[in-house]
C-alpha cells in the first residue's frame, strides 16, 4: 500500500510541476494488478482537485504496437476533465512535458455500461462517433517505461479533443486517417488499423473497464486508440485529423 500511494503522488507531482521522474519499475518490481491501483489512486488526485472521470482512452490496440511492447492485451486509461479541450480550442505546450499527438476515433456513451459487450452489441449504448486527437505525455524521463510503469502513470494520458460527433453511428469500415500540422500531412493511418475496427476497441473497453473496476456512464468519452505512432507536438502548430465521412477536428497548440 505504501508503494502505491508514494508512486501516485510522485506521478501526480510530476504532472503538476512538469517535471520527469525515473521508472518506477526501476527501483522495485510490481505487477499489473499494482499498477492499476496506482493508476486509481492518481487519477483519485485529480477527482479530488475537481475533475471528474469523464471518459477512458484504450492504449496497444494495434497488433505491431503489442508485439513492440511484447505484451498480449489492450491497457486501459482514465480520462478527466481537465484533459478535455473543445474542438478549435488551444493547449499550452508549457503544461506538458514531451507531448505527443495521435489521430482516434471517439465514442459518446448514450447509457451506462456494466457489463462486456461485444462490437455488435455495444453500437446500442453510443450516441455519436466522432474524429478525435490524443495527446499522451509520459511523466517518465526520455518517455521510457515498462507495461507497468505506463499503466501506473495512467497510460500517458494528458488531453485529448473531440470532434463534433456523427449521430448516424457510421461502421467504420477501413478508412484513411490523416493526421495533419499546418495543414502538412504528417502520418496516415487507418480505421483498420484500430484493432481492425474502432467498433472493436470499444467492446474491449467494456471487456477491461470491468476487469480493473473503472466506470463506463452515460455521456462519457471513449478514445479507441492510436491509428498512426505518435508525433511529437510543438508550439505554434495547428494540428488536425481527418477521417472520410466525419468532420475534421483540430486544436492548437500555444506558449
Amino acid at each position: 500500500m505504501e508503494f502505491e500511494n508514494n508512486s501516485a503522488d510522485k506521478l501526480h507531482e510530476s504532472f503538476k510541476k512538469q517535471m520527469p521522474i525515473a521508472q518506477l519499475s526501476e527501483k522495485q518490481n510490481y505487477s499489473l494488478h499494482t499498477a492499476y491501483d496506482i493508476q486509481h489512486k492518481l487519477v483519485n488526485h485529480r477527482v479530488a482537485e475537481g475533475n471528474p472521470i469523464i471518459g477512458v482512452k484504450l492504449g496497444f490496440t494495434s497488433k505491431a504496437k503489442m508485439e513492440q511492447m511484447g505484451v498480449n492485451d489492450l491497457i486501459i486509461g482514465q480520462l478527466t476533465k481537465d484533459m478535455f479541450c473543445p474542438n478549435g480550442g488551444s493547449l499550452d505546450i508549457k503544461n506538458f512535458i514531451h507531448p505527443r499527438v495521435e489521430p482516434e476515433v471517439c465514442f459518446l456513451l448514450s447509457k451506462d455500461i456494466e457489463k462486456v459487450l461485444n462490437a455488435d452489441e455495444v453500437k446500442k449504448y453510443v450516441s455519436g462517433v466522432a474524429a478525435a486527437i490524443e495527446v499522451i505525455d509520459s511523466r517518465y524521463s526520455n518517455f521510457k517505461f515498462s507495461l507497468e510503469d505506463v499503466v501506473a502513470d495512467n497510460c500517458s494520458s494528458a488531453a485529448f479533443v473531440s470532434g463534433k460527433m456523427d449521430t448516424n453511428l457510421p461502421d467504420l469500415k477501413p478508412t484513411p486517417i490523416e493526421l495533419r500540422i499546418n495543414g502538412e500531412i504528417v502520418s496516415i493511418g487507418n480505421t483498420a488499423d484500430i484493432l481492425e475496427n474502432p467498433w472493436n476497441s470499444l467492446a474491449e473497453a467494456t471487456r477491461l473497464a470491468k476487469l480493473h473496476n473503472i466506470p463506463l456512464k452515460k455521456g462519457m468519452y471513449v478514445m479507441a486508440g492510436a491509428a498512426t505512432a505518435a508525433t511529437f507536438m510543438k508550439k505554434s502548430q495547428e494540428i488536425s485529423c481527418h477521417i472520410e465521412g466525419l468532420e475534421p477536428v483540430f486544436f492548437q497548440s500555444i506558449t
